[in-house]
């Protein structure tokens, strides 16, 4: 007898076979979850991904000397510098041909700027210069070389070519030798003078306070969590309140107010003399220092050591505790054995978010950490926005970026992020 039973592909109720028809579904099914999410990617991509990209190639980009010398960038291509001569004629006839472009532009003060970041003086000898050069006409003037000695004695300094020769690449790794007290010289790199190794201290300021604030988080966070989860729901809401409260004052507020309370004359300085505790004559001093940046800054970040911390604990049945002391464990043993383990990962999740936030606050320790108390963020905050040399400001951006990074990866090896959790 044959067997005459369709052996064929399934088919879907279009004629379709019923295979391609549910996968042509899933695909449309993804095409809409991606419509849905590319406005949060795309946001993403406009306000995260793109300026960090844009500060890691800020940190080595070094375009503006051979844009703005780049006769002078060829022809010194073949000079020695550590020959002990001055560049020869055709060097200065190019250099002088580029500064009389450069100055009618208006960039060799730009320059000038760029360059003293590597040597002093160099941007006031671009300035002087650029007010005689301006008149030159690159014809008629040649030669320039006595010309240029005689504008400025700086332009027969071997070392000032020696600096334009050394920095003219339009890619450095110069601004990541100055974030670690070098720098980059025509004779490779070498230690920055004594007076100016500043930034691998508050590296390591940063690191250590930011381990502090993140510890003392804990130990004052972790009471007010458990509390708060072992309370009845209505109280546990009441004083939920007073946790979230802080986020509803203004950041410089909270800090502005820790200014007040610890300084010499100050509310606690006031308490103490009044208790007897110490003498008016020998007021403490917790102000413009590591410790009133330690202080200020626990209280700001301990609502994001509580909250996770919170939500971790509330998931913890109570009825273990209990058939922990059934079973002969006294309070402490029933608590360090079997409550403790299971909030770890709302310690963990605290942990992270707080050390992060904290290595990157520049306002509080800017205002109550003095000269003694501040974060590396505030070094960054002040090339932006003061000595506008951004090159070393992303580079250490970039550094700061790397540790966290290190810093999450040797968590990970150790702790595990899959048990981080946030409720």
């Amino acid at each position: 007898m044959t067997d005459t039973t369709d052996t064929g592909p399934v088919l879907a109720a279009d004629g379709t076979p019923l295979k391609r028809s549910l996968a042509r579904a899933l695909r449309m099914q993804k095409m809409r979850a991606l419509a849905l999410i590319a406005p949060l990617l795309l946001f993403v991509l406009i306000t995260f991904v793109v300026p960090i990209g844009q500060m890691l190639w800020r940190s080595v980009e070094n375009d503006i000397v051979a844009d703005t010398l780049p006769l002078t960038v060829v022809a010194l291509a073949s000079w020695d510098g550590n020959s002990g001569e001055l560049p020869s004629e055709e060097v200065y006839d190019a250099f002088a041909r580029d500064m009389i472009v450069a100055v009618n532009a208006k960039q060799h003060t730009r320059l000038g700027t760029r360059l003293n970041y590597e040597k002093t003086g160099i941007s006031s000898l671009f300035r002087k210069s650029g007010r005689k050069i301006k008149k030159w006409d690159p014809v008629e003037d040649a030669p320039f070389k006595e010309k240029l000695i005689e504008v400025h004695d700086g332009w027969g300094d071997i070392e000032t070519w020696r600096t334009i020769q050394a920095h003219s690449s339009r890619v450095t790794g110069g601004y990541f030798l100055n974030a670690i007290d070098m720098q980059k010289t025509p004779d490779g790199p070498a230690a920055q003078p004594e007076d100016k190794r500043i930034l691998i201290k508050l590296f390591t300021r940063t690191l250590i306070m930011s381990m502090i604030i993140t510890c003392s988080c804990i130990v004052l966070g972790y009471p007010v969590a458990w509390i708060l989860a072992n309370l009845p729901m209505r109280s546990a809401n009441m004083l939920m309140i007073l946790v979230l409260l802080p986020f509803w004052t203004s950041l410089l507020v909270r800090t502005s107010a820790w200014k007040v309370m610890l300084q010499q004359q100050g509310v606690i300085n006031d308490v103490l003399v009044w208790l007897g505790l110490v003498s008016d004559s020998a007021r403490l001093i917790m102000i413009n220092n590591q410790f009133g940046t330690i202080v200020a800054m626990t209280h700001i970040l301990l609502p994001f050591m509580i909250l996770p911390m919170y939500s971790v604990m509330q998931t913890i049945p109570p009825t273990y505790l209990r058939a922990a002391k059934s079973l002969g464990a006294t309070n402490w043993t029933a608590f360090w054995r079997v409550y403790f383990p299971q909030s770890v990962p709302g310690i963990g999740a605290g942990s992270i978010l707080v050390f992060i936030l904290s290595i990157g606050y520049y306002i509080t320790p800017e205002i109550v950490g003095g000269t003694k108390g501040v974060f590396i963020s505030n070094r960054i905050a002040y090339h932006i926005s003061s000595s506008l040399n951004w090159g070393l400001a992303a580079a250490l951006g970039t550094i700061l970026l790397a540790v966290v990074l290190l810093l999450y990866w040797c968590y990970d090896r150790i702790v595990g992020i899959d048990n981080v959790k946030l409720g």
